[in-house]
């Protein structure tokens, strides 16, 4: 049995750089029709050049999804160009913020307006097309941080458990129209945004002691569970947060069983 891509149409957002940009060149060289968007010209040139050096078929575009017409924008073209999508990939995101109490109102709206704003205006500028062809796949990054926040992540986490319930709602709505709406939550994925591999030795040491694999996980981790969830092979499941974290506190103390092994 092999997953097979060949031919869909898919938007990725957030798709410029880290695992965005993994999960667009995944889906490329699995077939897909890959419509990559963000908000940086300057990353999207050096995408054109690899897609067009690969022989990958797809496209290039800005969009910055807190602008709902941007959003809409990138649905249309799509839809008009290649006569259809797919798929949806809701991978933008930001992180940050700090202590509730100190958190400052930009840094929470900024979480709130990319996250789970922006997640929710991509997802209603695909759904006419999607419901016109009676199939479809929404896939929105949520983070593990839905599941158990950390300290000083209110804004962050919040966005992200918005995205889990947007997800389900949609899942619902969606279902007569054999679209289906499923997020993911990944753990402790190295980025340029969250630099877990830079920090200190002994912090990164404590950070892994939480995972059952004991290991980053990367963005391809990531991609090929997209794959996975883009694919026929899914068909039946919709309204789920898939976690993928390495089976991060899937156990207390799950560092033990490594110590056993040393």
């Amino acid at each position: 049995m092999q997953i097979d891509l060949n031919d869909k149409v898919a938007i990725v957002t957030g798709a410029g750089r880290g695992v965005g940009y993994e999960i667009a060149r995944t889906l490329a060289d699995e077939g897909v029709v890959t419509i990559v968007a963000d908000f940086r010209q300057d990353l999207l040139d050096g995408i054109r050049d690899e897609w067009e050096e690969k022989g990958w078929a797809g496209i290039q575009v800005l969009c910055d999804v807190r602008d709902k017409e941007q959003c809409r924008a990138v649905a249309t073209m799509t839809e008009e160009r290649f006569g259809r999508i797919d798929v949806l990939v809701n991978n933008a995101g930001v992180a940050g913020g700090g202590p509730t109490e100190a958190v400052s109102e930009e840094d929470w709206d900024r979480n709130l307006d990319i996250n789970l704003k922006g997640t929710f205006l991509m997802c209603q500028a695909v759904i006419p097309a999607m419901k016109r062809q009676k199939a479809g796949r929404i896939l929105n990054a949520s983070s593990f941080a839905a599941i158990v926040p950390s300290l000083g992540s209110a804004a962050y986490a919040s966005s992200k458990a918005g995205v889990v319930s947007l997800t389900r709602v949609l899942a619902g709505e969606l279902g007569p129209f054999n679209v289906t709406v499923n997020c993911y939550a990944p753990g402790m994925i190295p980025t340029e945004m969250n630099r877990f591999a830079e920090v200190d030795p002994a912090r990164q040491e404590a950070l892994l002691d939480t995972l059952s694999l004991r290991r980053w996980g990367s963005a391809v981790d990531i991609a090929n569970l997209v794959c996975f969830l883009s694919s026929d092979l899914a068909g039946y499941i919709t309204g789920s947060l898939i976690d993928i974290s390495g089976g991060k506190l899937a156990t207390q103390m799950p560092w033990a069983a490594h110590r056993d092994e040393r």
